[in-house]
């Protein structure tokens, strides 16, 4: 049993520190508040206790003795438990209370640095802190008690950074200015800082407030004072991101959504997970196993899919065979599937131009396919246009399940919460996930929402549906889709 007090970050889920990440991926329990990214549960194991425990300004689901009670009680059942808060532990995030608790209960902790907001909001507003010709000193303070700081030692400080301070602000202003700060001095409130929401309001230490007001920023937000501030206007690379401010709807499988979220993520993105699909092992394996073990009779194994090397090579390693009885030349789909082949240490033999099913077969016409025989493990629904053509060609095609798909149980009350946030767009990365879509949320859930799907296929499904599409990958991957995406997004203008 143990408890980790580990900082999540500012926001962005990839700022979690590496140690943080191991740890969570190991936890039984997570005590997570409201500033640590949701993103960062799914590192955890699904079988994880997974506890909201609040700490907004307006609302807080458990007092902090009830948290630490809780932290006690479940390291005590011999768990793992980790508190997970945003920001750092250790920087007004309440950790040395925590530490305290556990302490005097006799419970092994552990604490875990995260980078904190200021920090945060250095790198991401283009901001730093310490400027050699602008400032060498720091202030920290916290601003919901405004009769409890010494304004005239705060207000002598080169940089001030104001935690929990936006409601006060204006009566923080005017002490500073009344202690001898300058109402010229430049100043910015953050919220959300480093999320591809991020609020940044920019003016002087006179007028800040009124902007605020203006703007109508609600908390949390972090202000900074300060010379340094006057920088934002030429370093504030993070706003200008192709994808910042934009919502795009993730539709893949959970376990695969990480391939195209951390690419929306890393151009400014905010990724919105809504699996429609669940990759499961084929229903009846027979077919697969029957196929596995007379491999060395085919001479072609033809990939579509990562999915379809993946559940392959499960039931290969259930088998008693291994790889040394494929003998056959091996075509794969796309640059993901051939990846998952050579990561095998096999060699691909033939890869079409496109990744559709079209290109695939041209690809075979200078082959002489003749009695040949071939093995298609592939989804349980899909195309016959392979299989038809193939076998048209004088082979003999062996199609096989090796997965199937299904819709998660939790789609359609995962998608109400996801539609209702107005995403800017919604990637369909499959058929399956446009009719499963269609299936749970129905079409009017995508009203002013774009469509970017990841081929002809895909976008031939959406428009039999009804519904139009703005943007198409090109090539066919991931990376195509993130391409399309940026492309559409500089063509439509920014939220």
């Amino acid at each position: 049993m143990k408890v980790y007090l580990v900082g999540a970050g500012p926001g962005d889920p990839g700022l979690i520190t590496v140690k943080g990440r191991k740890i969570l991926e190991r936890a039984g329990a997570i005590l997570y508040d409201h500033l640590a990214s949701e993103r960062l549960l799914d590192l955890a194991p699904p079988e994880a206790e997974r506890v909201y425990v609040g700490k907004k300004r307006s609302a807080h689901e458990f007092s902090q003795e009830e948290i630490s009670a809780m932290l006690v009680e479940r390291a005590r059942a011999g768990k793992i438990v980790v508190r997970l808060k945003g920001g750092d532990p250790f920087i007004f995030g309440r950790g040395g209370e925590e530490m305290e608790a556990l302490a005097a209960a006799g419970i092994p902790f552990e604490i875990v640095p995260g980078v904190t907001t200021p920090l945060g909001i250095a790198a991401y507003t283009g901001v730093p802190l310490t400027h050699r010709e602008h400032t060498s000193a720091v202030t920290f303070v916290t601003g919901h008690d405004v009769g409890a700081i010494d304004w005239s030692r705060v207000g002598a400080a080169e940089t001030i950074v104001l935690f929990m301070g936006l409601v006060n602000f204006p009566a923080i202003a005017r002490e500073l200015i009344r202690h001898g700060r300058s109402p010229a001095t430049p100043a910015m409130a953050v919220r959300w800082a480093t999320r591809p929401d991020q609020q940044t309001i920019a003016g002087t230490l006179e007028d800040l407030a009124s902007r605020i007001a203006d703007a109508g920023m609600k908390p949390p937000a972090t202000i900074v004072i300060g010379e340094v501030v006057a920088l934002r206007e030429r370093f504030n690379w993070y706003e200008k991101l192709p994808l910042f401010g934009k919502k795009i709807v993730v539709t893949r499988d959970r376990q695969q959504a990480a391939e195209l979220a951390e690419p929306i993520e890393e151009l400014g993105g905010e990724a919105l997970l809504l699996p429609l699909i669940e990759i499961r092992e084929a229903e009846d394996p027979a077919p697969l196993d029957g196929a596995i073990k007379n491999l060395e009779s085919y001479d072609w194994l033809i990939f579509t899919s990562v999915n379809g090397v993946r559940f392959f090579m499960k039931r290969l390693d259930r088998s008693w065979r291994d790889l040394r009885a494929l003998k056959a030349r091996i075509c794969a789909i796309g640059p993901a599937t051939r990846a998952a082949v050579e990561a095998l240490h096999l060699k691909v033999d033939k890869m079409p131009e496109e990744y559709v099913a079209e290109t695939l077969v041209k690809a075979f016409e200078g082959e002489d396919l003749r009695w040949r025989r071939i093995l298609l493990p592939r989804a349980a629904v899909a195309r016959d246009l392979i299989p038809v053509e193939l076998k048209r060609r004088g082979a003999i095609v062996d199609v096989v399940e090796a997965y199937r798909t299904v819709i998660p149980e939790d789609a359609a009350g995962r998608a109400r919460e996801v539609m209702a946030r107005r995403p800017d767009w919604i990637t369909f990365t499959s058929s399956s996930t446009v009719t499963n879509f269609l299936s749970v949320a129905g079409k009017e859930a995508l009203a002013g929402v774009k469509i970017a799907s990841i081929g002809p296929v895909t976008s031939a499904t959406a428009r039999e549906n009804g519904l139009e599409v703005t943007a198409e990958a090109r090539p066919h991957t991931m990376e195509g889709l993130v391409r399309a995406l940026a492309g559409g997004a500089r063509q439509t203008g920014r939220v």
